[in-house]
């Protein structure tokens, strides 16, 4: 009879389950892990303002899809000559 038995799952484990951290080893390893916040600073950063443009300037760039803030910063270097 035992033959018919579908054979059980074994134990089950919570993959939630996390490690004890405070364990030496995982304490030696977060002490030498580098930590990383947010995007890496660019090598010259750029400055927030505000500025005020005619909405048809703002169309025009903005038609040009993504990116129309650095294609306003590319025509503004332009001009300026840097």
């Amino acid at each position: 009879m035992t033959e018919n038995r579908k054979p059980m799952a074994p134990e089950w484990v919570d993959p939630d389950d996390a490690p004890d951290m405070s364990a030496p080893y995982w304490a030696e390893r977060l002490a030498k892990a580098k930590v990383q916040r947010g995007r890496p600073k660019a090598a010259s950063t750029k400055i927030s303002t505000t500025i005020r443009l005619s909405p048809e300037v703002i169309e025009y760039f903005k038609a040009g899809g993504p990116g129309w803030q650095g294609r306003i910063d590319d025509a503004l270097r332009k001009v300026a000559g840097v």
